[in-house]
């Protein structure tokens, strides 16, 4: 059966149950709401979906047992710890075969090293490109091992790509470069 034979013998059936004007005014209708919906797209989807009441929460106004109000603790600030504490980590974090893991707390050992060396002064929510560009103005000769870093670890986790043990090597050689820069070491060789 050829198209144009299926659309008239469709319209003459669907003519005989429901009046074609009413049909061609139901379509402009539906046209029209779906254009409406496509236009406010994000305003009529709701921001947050509607949490269901849990039937055993406990008042968090009700004081504990002993019968004294509850007074929050002063939060402490976390440690700065050395880069090494965070390269001990990432070793940890590899032969447990986490390697994206791994490459984060290499980057954040490299990030602690710029930072010890007052090459960058972090911030919280710092992106990687912003540190790169921090610390290059500070001193350019650790653009390329930083921004190589920097890729590899946007790689896994903003792409969100499977880590593997040559990203893990990449970061390794990456965090190498970065150190000798930074102290001023020559070179060791060529690499395998």
């Amino acid at each position: 059966m050829s198209f144009s034979r299926w659309w008239t013998e469709t319209t003459a059936a669907i003519g005989d149950l429901v009046p074609l004007p009413l049909v061609a005014l139901l379509l402009v209708l539906a046209a029209a709401l779906v254009a409406a919906g496509w236009y406010t797209f994000p305003a009529w989807i709701p921001r947050r979906l509607p949490r269901l009441p849990r039937l055993h929460r406990r008042s968090r106004k009700s004081p504990p047992l002993g019968g004294t109000p509850a007074v929050p603790l002063p939060r402490e600030p976390e440690p700065e710890l050395p880069a090494a504490a965070y390269v001990s980590l990432a070793d940890r974090l590899a032969a447990e075969g986490r390697y994206a893991e791994a490459v984060r707390e290499r980057l954040r050992a490299m990030v602690r090293e710029l930072a010890a060396r007052r090459v960058v002064q972090p911030r919280p929510g710092m992106t990687v490109v912003e540190l790169v560009r921090a610390a290059t103005d500070s001193q350019p000769q650790v653009g390329p091992p930083l921004t190589a870093a920097g890729a590899v670890f946007s790689e896994l986790w903003y792409g969100q790509r499977p880590a593997s043990v040559e990203h893990d090597r990449r970061m390794r050689e990456h965090a190498a470069d970065l150190d000798r820069l930074l102290t001023g070491r020559p070179e060791d060789g060529p690499r395998p």
